[in-house]
């Protein structure tokens, strides 16, 4: 998939456009794990539909990990 692409969203069937990215990315985001002073955050790695499928202790990880399953990670704040 080229992600410099520009699409009108107005030319494409919902379901095609739910679908952009399916198979090509998946997004990385920081959440924050556990309870007061045990609090940390770990960087959760989602598919483009946002079934979680793992988690990696720094983003660099996450990004490796995604890239490594041939996909290609986008950062969510």
């Amino acid at each position: 998939m080229n992600l410099s692409t520009t699409i009108n969203r107005e030319e494409l069937p919902a379901p095609e456009f739910l679908a952009l990215g399916i198979k090509d990315l998946a997004y990385v985001k920081p959440i924050s794990v556990g309870e007061g002073e045990t609090t940390r955050t770990v960087f959760a790695i989602h598919t483009a539909n946002g079934t979680a499928v793992g988690a990696a202790e720094s983003r660099e990880l996450a990004f490796a990990a995604v890239q490594q399953n041939g996909l290609e990670p986008v950062s969510v704040h």
